[in-house]
């Protein structure tokens, strides 16, 4: 089964941004959520809206405003509920 991708900017201003003390935090939250076995996580180019802070992607859906500070209660909201909505519309076994 593939994988679904999840991109997260690693551009110079996304770097700038802290996106290497994301990363780590990131992996982790793909691990508690038991999501290892269904999405992929992947650094990207610039996601071309580094002014809005650090950005991910998941399908059509960019997430911006995403910081060291901020990331795990952003993905819980934002980006775990898109995951979990595309993984159910596709019928991809969820694994919890």
């Amino acid at each position: 089964m593939a994988k679904a991708n999840l991109f997260l900017c690693m551009g110079s201003a996304c770097h700038q941004m802290g996106v290497y003390d994301v990363l780590p935090q990131l992996q982790a939250l793909i691990q508690k959520h038991d999501l290892g076995e269904v999405i992929e996580l992947k650094g990207s180019f610039c996601l071309e809206t580094c002014s809005k802070g650090i950005v991910m992607k998941f399908h059509d859906t960019r997430f911006s405003g995403i910081s060291p500070q901020n990331v795990e209660t952003t993905f819980e909201a934002k980006i775990l509920p898109q995951i979990q909505a595309v993984l159910t519309d596709s019928q991809v076994p969820l694994p919890y």
